[in-house]
């Protein structure tokens, strides 16, 4: 009975890894990258001036929905944790206050008012102060749940491979004392359940070990590559949205005195800040970072290939800004402009934004592939045991008791 409780638990605990926490956790992520890219796209759509193109409206629409999926997804999984409903209440009450400020700004900026980029930046002020936070702790609150299912998982069973030693030593005790007292050398009963209890105890340990293994592969190989990628991917919007609100804010908005870089732009510094936690400071290349950290947990080259070509837009993307900011800074704005969004685009900072993401985009459908993989195999050594372990108690108690029986039997 202790064995089937304990791998029940831990069978249970892999499968929710599988289709729940892990999931789960990535949801939060997709709503917190969600969030940023809409607000990414809301920028490059008002720098581009009157009517948007097409598919900036198109990206910030469905950044839009995705969050709002994703956030309906989350609530309805839950399971009443007070932290996860509390930011997921939040944000959904954000959420149309942001949407309804880009529109004003939208509404103002199609009619070369000034006003659209005031209520542009009230906009993005409320996305970093509030609503990404928020995003945050949801995000942070479902690992800390996955985690939680980990260690559950791989919690090694212990009172049921204790209890498993001491069944079978106690029934080698028996059959030895019997020996000793029939000089009969075996009673076929007890010699049973002695195999019954072996076989469940190696079962169960054999079992756990090699879920235990697949599991920390899936977490090693799988999960902390997806939390590192996503992380670079949030930096990557966020310093894509930055550099499109120096532009917008056009010096505006600077950072206070008293301050680190005070007097500098603010957005500015916000996208230096972001590429330093991408790529690593600017004199270290573009081997440091997050990118580079994703790079080490990549543990083949379908998973590095990607990562490394994303440092590689990221280094050309650092590259471009800084001729962008120099032509802004001598005054020369449509030259920025060109240089930030394009017109043919091949040569802007932003076409080496979208490469940069689409290259991550590559690289987490290759971990999250590789962390259900090895998930499942967790899931799948554990496969039988809760089945198994009541099936060989009630073998082993049976035979124990045939066993004893028929030794009774002969003393009356």
């Amino acid at each position: 009975m202790a064995a089937s409780f304990q791998m029940g638990d831990r069978s249970d605990a892999a499968e929710d890894v599988l289709r729940r926490s892990q999931p789960l956790s990535a949801d939060a992520a997709a709503v917190y990258r969600s969030l940023a890219d809409a607000n990414t796209a809301a920028s490059s759509g008002f720098l581009a001036g009157g009517l948007e193109p097409a598919e900036v409206r198109e990206r910030y629409d469905r950044g839009i929905a995705t969050a709002s999926r994703k956030l309906a997804t989350a609530a309805a999984a839950t399971d009443g944790a007070a932290g996860p409903a509390a930011e997921i209440a939040e944000l959904g009450r954000l959420l149309p206050v942001y949407t309804a400020r880009i529109e004003a700004a939208r509404a103002n900026n199609r009619q070369g008012l000034p006003l659209g980029g005031a209520w542009l930046r009230n906009a993005n002020d409320l996305m970093q102060e509030e609503m990404l936070p928020a995003a945050e702790r949801l995000y942070q609150a479902e690992k800390e749940r996955l985690r939680t299912d980990y260690a559950t998982a791989q919690g090694f069973p212990w009172v049921a491979v204790g209890l498993g030693v001491l069944t079978v030593g106690a029934l080698g005790g028996v059959q030895h004392a019997m020996y000793r007292r029939t000089n009969r050398r075996f009673n076929l009963g007890l010699l049973g359940a002695t195999a019954a209890c072996g076989a469940l105890l190696l079962w169960v340990t054999a079992g756990h070990t090699l879920a235990s293994a697949a599991l920390s592969d899936s977490y090693e190989g799988g999960v902390r590559s997806l939390n590192v990628l996503n992380d670079a991917r949030i930096s990557a919007l966020k310093a894509r949205g930055g550099e499109n609100l120096t532009l917008v804010a056009r010096g505006a908005v600077t950072v206070p005195q008293g301050q680190r870089f005070a007097g500098q732009d603010s957005y500015d510094v916000a996208y230096r800040a972001e590429m330093t936690r991408l790529l690593g400071p600017e004199d270290a290349g573009a081997g440091d970072g997050l990118l580079g950290r994703a790079r080490e947990l990549a543990d083949d080259p379908q998973g590095r290939d990607p990562v490394r070509a994303a440092a590689d837009r990221g280094a050309e993307w650092r590259e471009r800004h800084a001729r962008a900011r120099e032509s802004d800074e001598a005054g020369d704005y449509e030259q920025a402009l060109e240089r930030v969004i394009g017109a043919e685009g091949d040569e802007a900072t932003g076409a080496s934004f979208d490469r940069l993401d689409a290259a991550l985009e590559q690289a987490l459908v290759h971990e999250q592939d590789e962390f259900e993989r090895a998930a499942r195999a967790g899931g799948g050594a554990l496969t039988g045991l809760v089945a198994g372990s009541l099936a060989l108690a009630a073998v082993g108690a049976a035979a124990a008791g045939v066993g004893i029986a028929r030794r009774l039997a002969e003393y009356r």
